[in-house]
């Protein structure tokens, strides 16, 4: 594991999954609180993958240029605010259009029988 990330698993569950996960996790309820587009997750995510490379490497003495650590970290940190992105748009759109839409899960919903 340490080949691929670039540093020691409990420094990538401390800083990657808990300290920059709640940043992801804030980033994706602020992009669906504005109505922004999902598509703008993106550039967040990498711009938190390299405050992510940065703070183990500062801190812990990580591989600062680790492209698979980057990457690896880049991609739970866009999972992280896309799941945060799609719960708070789903509760968005039932709290304000109730009379549209219904849900089916935490992530989806659906439009209410008989509404045109």
């Amino acid at each position: 594991m340490e080949a691929i990330t670039g540093t020691s698993i409990g420094v990538t569950i401390g800083i990657t999954i808990i300290l920059m996960g709640f940043c992801a996790m804030m980033t994706g309820q602020a992009v669906a609180n504005t109505w922004r587009s999902i598509s703008q997750l993106l550039p967040y995510a990498i711009l938190l993958g390299f405050t992510d490379r940065f703070l183990v490497f500062a801190l812990f003495g990580g591989d600062l240029l680790s492209l698979s650590g980057f990457i690896f970290d880049t991609v739970i940190l866009f999972a992280i605010a896309t799941i945060s992105f799609r719960i708070v748009r789903v509760n968005k759109m039932l709290s304000q259009y109730p009379w549209l839409y219904e849900r089916v899960s935490p992530f989806g919903y659906r439009s209410r029988e008989g509404v045109k």
